[in-house]
């Protein structure tokens, strides 16, 4: 078992203070040149969350979709991701943020995804249980602000711009509020029964600020795969902070110059 204090330190001694830090905490993924990226988004989303990034994906001449993703169950959800994996024409960046990380762990071993980037995301090994795996780290506050009505649930409105998207004006950050999309708690009771980033090229944004996934905890997966690891200073939502670095990312997964 790893001691996560001295996993942490070790850590945090080589940060840098930059935005943005690429850790080589190993070899370096080498990845198929791919044109199409599906990306998939997690809780308190839907689809739009990664406009910004597929708008630079676009221009860069890359084929973007973003996954309508149920947030029902697991099973549905990762069927509706390879629905459109399924009409995907080559090789294809498959990429999940938060709890979709769960959804690109059991997916991406279809045969069209050449490699895998998580952004602030899960990413449980086969049949881990994912939460038995996040309680060996301190809670993050986000955990606190989710409220139910009834089996559906949703981040309450000072949870949602506090710990899910501080770092966001808050003009913004309650239009995304707003559009958030309920999940289901029979969702979060699903485990992966494939570890794709065992097979597949992986890549790894850590949001080093995130209040709703611990940092460490984002550090420990991103290393247990191998990953190619980029710290990013910003909330869990790096996707809409800090686009672009979250965009060149995914191009160096799909064998893009960035």
């Amino acid at each position: 078992m790893i001691n996560r204090r001295t996993f942490s330190a070790g850590l945090a001694a080589g940060a840098a203070a930059s935005a943005v830090t690429v850790r080589g905490m190993a070899a370096i993924p080498v990845s198929t040149k791919a044109r199409n990226v599906v990306l998939v988004h997690g809780l308190f989303a839907d689809g739009s969350c990664w406009s910004e990034v597929i708008a630079r994906l676009q221009a860069a001449g890359l084929n973007a979709t973003s996954v309508q993703n149920p947030l029902t169950t697991l099973p549905e959800a990762v069927a509706s991701a390879q629905r459109v994996l399924d009409r995907q024409d080559g090789p294809t960046v498959l990429v999940g943020h938060s709890f979709s990380g769960m959804i690109v762990t059991e997916a991406g071993v279809h045969p069209n995804v050449s490699a895998l980037v998580y952004v602030a995301a899960r990413a449980p090994d086969a049949g881990e249980d994912y939460t038995a795996l996040a309680k060996t780290f301190p809670t993050p506050p986000a955990s606190a602000g989710i409220v139910y009505d009834g089996d559906e649930g949703r981040l309450s409105e000072a949870a949602f711009l506090r710990d899910f998207a501080g770092d966001l004006p808050k003009e913004k950050a309650r239009i995304l509020y707003a559009v958030q999309q309920p999940f289901q708690k029979a969702l979060l009771t699903g485990k992966t029964t494939h570890a794709a980033w065992r097979s597949k090229p992986s890549f790894y944004a850590v949001s080093t600020e995130d209040r709703t996934i611990n940092p460490d905890l984002e550090r420990f997966m991103a290393k247990r795969m191998g990953a190619k690891t980029i710290e990013v200073k910003a909330s869990h939502l790096s996707l809409i902070s800090h686009p672009g670095e979250i965009t060149r990312l995914i191009l160096e997964a799909a064998g893009q110059d960035a």
